[in-house]
């Protein structure tokens, strides 16, 4: 299993907890250990989208896949726009 495949098994086992607040994540791409995710659905506009990314997405790839040293999203909406809006549990 080549390395993006590990990856998409990592985000397999926690994108039913981004669903359930209308999101997911999209890979697109590795280099030098920097893993880009595109936040899709209620992920790219979601203020705690940071938090999340580092505390639940960041840490389950890098515990699967040690070659993965950081993760950077290319659209987290800042917190304080006015379009951001929250998880559905969060509400």
């Amino acid at each position: 299993m080549d390395v993006l495949d590990r990856i998409e098994k990592a985000l397999d086992s926690i994108r039913p907890y981004l669903e359930a607040d209308g999101g997911n994540v999209r890979i697109l791409d590795l280099n030098e250990g920097v893993l880009r995710l595109e936040l899709l659905g209620a992920c790219g506009n979601c203020p705690m989208s940071t938090m999340t990314l580092k505390a639940g997405v960041e840490e389950a790839v890098k515990k699967s896949v040690p070659e993965v040293t950081s993760v950077e999203a290319v659209n987290i909406t800042s917190a304080d726009d006015p379009n951001a809006e929250l998880p559905h549990t969060m509400r």
